[in-house]
C-alpha cells in the first residue's frame, strides 16, 4: 500500500458533494495536495466542495504538500494534474494519486504511478462500511454537475454488491 496519497481537485470536490471528504482519515489517514490543486479546489470566489474542503484543511487530514514540486512532465496537462504527477515521480517510495481526469490517469499509469478516482473511494467506502450505500453517494454526484462515467459506477457498485 501506498504511504503518500495525493490528490487532485477534481476528487476533492466530487467528495465534498456526497459529504465523502471525513471519509479520507479513515481511508489514507493524510491526504497531500499541490498549491496549484489547492489554488483550484479554494478559488477567491464562492465554488462547490470549498467550505468543506476548507474545514478538511483546518483537521489535517488534508494538507499541502510541503516541500517545492520540481515540475518533471512536460505534457499538456492542467496544473494540477502536472504537480500531482510531479510529486509522484519525485519521490522513492510508493505514492497513490487520486485523480479523475482521463488523461491525467493515462499520464500516471504510463509512468508507473498507481491511480484511483472518485468512484473508487467511493466504493472502498461502502466496503469498510464508512456508508451504506454506494448508489446513493452516486445518485447525489449525479443530481450535481459532476460527472463519472455509467460504466465506471456500474462497476464499483458490481464489486460492492449493489447491482
Amino acid at each position: 500500500m501506498a504511504r503518500i496519497i495525493v490528490s487532485d481537485a477534481s476528487p476533492l470536490i466530487g467528495l465534498s458533494i456526497v459529504d465523502g471528504l471525513k471519509w479520507l482519515p479513515e481511508l489514507f489517514e493524510t491526504v497531500w495536495i499541490p498549491d496549484a490543486v489547492k489554488g483550484e479546489v479554494l478559488p477567491k470566489r464562492a465554488a462547490q466542495g470549498k467550505q468543506a474542503i476548507e474545514l478538511s484543511l483546518e483537521k489535517g487530514w488534508l494538507q499541502l504538500w510541503p516541500e517545492p514540486i520540481d515540475p518533471l512532465i512536460d505534457i499538456d496537462l492542467d496544473e494540477g494534474e502536472s504537480a500531482c504527477i510531479s510529486i509522484a515521480m519525485g519521490l522513492t517510495e510508493p505514492v497513490l494519486l487520486i485523480m479523475d481526469e482521463r488523461a491525467g490517469r493515462a499520464v500516471a499509469k504510463e509512468k508507473g504511478i498507481a491511480v484511483i478516482g472518485t468512484a473508487a473511494i467511493i466504493g472502498e467506502a461502502k466496503k469498510r462500511g464508512l456508508i451504506a450505500s454506494a448508489r446513493e453517494a452516486f445518485d447525489v454526484l449525479h443530481r450535481s454537475d459532476f460527472r463519472i462515467s455509467a460504466n465506471v459506477i456500474k462497476t464499483v457498485l458490481a464489486r460492492v454488491d449493489e447491482v
